[in-house]
């Protein structure tokens, strides 16, 4: 039984119904169709704290789905899970191919930007003072982006980045 099938939680009733009936009234082909149910899947999975079965349905999505911008967004939520359990590495990994495919992410550069600001805190803390301002400096261009694309969002970063003159 899909995923879809098995909610029990009202939005997530209410999205898969909408879902469908968008599917069946928007022309898309079956494999079109069929990434979607993957994607959708996985979504449900994910924000239920199910995270492997969350990445094995954004994987089958991954095999199916051509639109590049469809893309962008699965491998932001594959990053998203990676984050999640701390394989940082991983996520920058998916975050950067999610920027290849679309550069109107603010969301994946707020996330990359929160990756390299913890590493450079790490560093800081083991008293390796370089690496950190490399690090910070790092999330600073990222958050700087972020910003640029959705001026309203980020207060932290918006005043992290004044009060460091970065």
């Amino acid at each position: 039984m899909a995923r879809s099938q098995r909610n029990d939680n009202f939005i997530d009733k209410t999205f898969t119904v909408i879902a469908d009936i968008l599917l069946k009234v928007f022309p898309a082909s079956k494999k079109e169709k069929q990434a979607f149910f993957y994607y959708r899947d996985g979504m449900s999975a994910q924000s239920e704290g199910e995270y492997a079965e969350a990445l094995e349905n954004y994987y089958e999505a991954l095999q199916i789905e051509e639109d590049p911008y469809d893309r962008s967004f699965i491998l932001y939520n594959i990053g998203l899970i990676y984050s999640s359990n701390g394989e940082y590495i991983k996520a920058l990994e998916y975050y950067h191919q999610a920027l290849e495919l679309n550069l109107n992410l603010p969301q994946v550069l707020n996330n990359i930007a929160v990756i390299y600001h913890y590493q450079a805190t790490k560093s800081n803390e083991k008293q390796n003072s370089e690496v950190a301002n490399e690090l910070f400096s790092k999330a600073a261009e990222y958050w700087k982006q972020a910003i640029t694309l959705a001026p309203s969002n980020y207060i932290e970063a918006q005043n992290w980045l004044k009060i460091t003159r970065r």
